[in-house]
C-alpha cells in the first residue's frame, strides 16, 4: 500500500510540475493576454448595448424572470468561461500529423491526463484574467454584483464546466487519429456551446420545446449551469446543477476513453 501511495504522490507531483510549467509559459505571453481582454471588453459593450435596447434601458424591467443587472452579468460569466478554454482540437491535431504524439504515448503520464493537465492549468489562469476585465465593464455599465453567494456557486460550478469543456473538445480533437482536419467539428462544437449551451441568452428565454432539447444534452453544464447559478441562485439548486456535471463528467470521460483506445490501435496498425 505505501509503495502505490508514493506512486501516485510521485504522479501528482509531475502533474502539479506540469501545472506551474503551462502557467509559466502563459504569464510569457503577455500582449496575448491583453489582446484577449480587449477583444472581451469590445463584445461585452456590444452586448451592453443589445440588451440595453432590448429592455429599453429599464433596469427594473424582468423578461423570463432575468433583469438587465443580471442578463449583463450571466454574459460576463459565460464569456470568462468560453474564453478560458485553450484550443485542444489543434493541439492534438498537430501532435497526429507531425508525429509527436508518438513521443507523448511512451511519456509516464497518461496521454488524456497531460493534456487535462495542461488544459485546465491554461483555462484556470485565463478565466480568472477574462473574469476581471468582464467584471469591469460590467460594473461600469450596470453596476456592482448583488448575488450573495452566488459567487460561490459560479466558482463551484466552475471547474466541472472546464472538465466538461475539455472533454467534449477532447472527443473532437481525437478524431484527429481518423480526419486530417478537425478544426470543422471544433466550429460545430463552438457554435453549440453559443446557442444551446446558453452562452449567447440563458435558456430560459428559449421556446419551451428547445429548453427541453437542451435539458438532455451537455452543452448546458458548460456555460448555462455556472452563470445562471450565479445571477439566479435563488431559483437554482447547486447540489442538482453539480449532479448533472458529474453524470455528464462521467459519460464524456468514459467515451473520450473509448475513442483513444481505439486511435492508439489504429496508430499502432499503421505504424505511426
Amino acid at each position: 500500500m505505501s509503495e502505490r501511495l508514493l506512486r501516485l504522490a510521485a504522479k501528482g507531483s509531475k502533474l502539479k510540475g506540469l501545472g506551474i510549467i503551462t502557467i509559466q509559459q502563459q504569464l510569457a505571453y503577455k500582449t496575448a493576454f491583453v489582446l484577449r481582454a480587449s477583444f472581451l471588453l469590445l463584445i461585452l459593450y456590444v452586448f451592453v448595448q443589445l440588451w440595453t435596447a432590448a429592455y429599453s434601458g429599464d433596469t427594473e424591467r424582468l423578461i423570463a424572470g432575468f433583469s438587465l443587472k443580471q442578463i449583463i452579468w450571466y454574459l460576463v460569466f459565460t464569456e470568462a468561461l468560453t474564453m478560458a478554454s485553450p484550443q485542444l482540437c489543434i493541439r492534438i491535431e498537430e501532435e497526429v500529423k507531425k508525429g509527436e504524439i508518438a513521443v507523448r504515448l511512451i511519456r509516464p503520464l497518461s496521454y488524456i491526463g497531460f493534456h487535462y493537465t495542461t488544459y485546465m492549468a491554461e483555462a484556470l489562469f485565463r478565466f480568472f484574467i477574462h473574469l476581471a476585465a468582464g467584471s469591469a465593464i460590467a460594473w461600469c455599465f450596470v453596476g456592482a454584483p448583488s448575488f450573495g453567494l452566488g459567487w460561490a456557486n459560479y466558482l463551484a460550478l466552475s471547474a466541472g464546466a472546464l472538465t466538461v469543456a475539455f472533454l467534449l473538445n477532447a472527443i473532437v480533437a481525437l478524431c484527429a487519429f481518423w480526419i486530417e482536419e478537425t478544426r470543422g467539428l471544433e466550429f460545430v462544437l463552438q457554435k453549440l456551446n453559443f446557442t444551446v449551451g446558453g452562452m449567447l441568452l440563458p435558456i430560459d428565454l428559449m421556446p419551451e420545446w428547445l429548453q427541453q432539447i437542451c435539458a438532455w444534452l451537455p452543452f448546458q453544464a458548460v456555460l448555462y449551469l455556472p452563470a445562471r447559478a450565479a445571477v439566479a441562485v435563488q431559483d437554482s439548486s447547486l447540489l442538482h446543477f453539480l449532479a448533472i456535471q458529474c453524470i455528464w463528467i462521467v459519460v464524456l470521460a468514459i467515451a473520450v476513453m473509448a475513442i483513444y483506445r481505439k486511435g492508439v490501435k489504429k496508430l499502432h496498425v499503421n505504424g505511426g
